[in-house]
């Protein structure tokens, strides 16, 4: 699964990546990935000894983010629509406040739920409220200005024991400083918290791919097109793949 968050950092154009899991399963990826340098990136891995929730990522990576401006993606969430790497790009772009992305679902209550005005505009956000006020809720892909470290350092738990994402996008929501984009009807956003909804993930992205040739979240093929490799090194990492990707890559290669 970590391949599909990956994947979307690096279509935002984001080399620098920290991979925060916990410590029985974090030697895995270390072990997948080591330092990155393969696919052009630079990997750093932090250790989560409690689940907290999701916005103790930034006190976790806070010594990794530094200044900069900072874009978390869940681990299970996969996101697929034409015109995505626009919208990745245009948010990563953004030197102040924050953007997140709205998506309608026919279960609103079990997330973050995002309420618009009449003209379209954002004006609260809820985490998992009991009586929704719309059916747009909030994925799990968020991009940040550096400011949002002294929010999540400052945020008192909820009544659940954890930090929420919610309450960081609602004080940026509080500010003005809140960008929400509505992904429309051509985009497919999959939660896979469930073992049902990994199944049925699994086989959406087998039908894609088996109807269109193309692989999702192929991260040799991403850092190809993007520039942060070149032919040469993706060609050793074609020599090193499953004859299935092997063969992918080198048709990729000789395009």
């Amino acid at each position: 699964m970590i391949y599909y968050p990956m994947s979307v950092l690096m279509l935002a154009g984001i080399r620098e990546i920290l991979i925060i899991s916990t410590a029985r399963d974090l030697p895995a990826f270390q072990r997948l990935f080591d330092d990155g340098s393969q696919l052009g990136l630079t990997l750093e891995y932090r250790v989560q000894d409690t689940p907290r929730g999701i916005a103790d990522a930034f006190v976790v990576g806070r010594s990794f983010v530094g200044d900069d401006r900072v874009a978390l993606a869940l681990g299970d969430n996969i996101f697929y629509g034409q015109g995505f790497q626009r919208l990745l790009q245009q948010a990563a772009s953004r030197d102040e406040g924050a953007t997140v992305f709205a998506y309608p679902v026919r279960d609103p209550e079990n997330y973050g739920v995002v309420s618009f005005s009449e003209d379209g505009v954002a004006i609260d956000i809820e985490e998992k409220p009991q009586n929704p006020k719309s059916r747009f809720v909030v994925p799990g892909l968020y991009f940040y200005d550096n400011r949002v470290l002294e929010i999540s350092a400052n945020l008192e738990p909820s009544q659940r024991g954890e930090l929420e994402i919610s309450d960081i996008n609602r004080e940026y929501l509080k500010a003005g400083k809140l960008h929400v984009e509505k992904l429309s009807r051509g985009f497919a956003w999959l939660d896979t918290g469930t073992h049902e909804a990994l199944l049925q993930a699994a086989n959406f992205v087998q039908t894609l791919e088996q109807r269109q040739g193309l692989r999702i979240a192929c991260l040799e093929e991403i850092a190809f097109l993007r520039g942060f490799i070149n032919r040469d090194q993706l060609k050793k990492l074609s020599d090193q793949s499953s004859p299935e990707i092997r063969k992918y890559l080198n048709d990729l290669i000789r395009v």
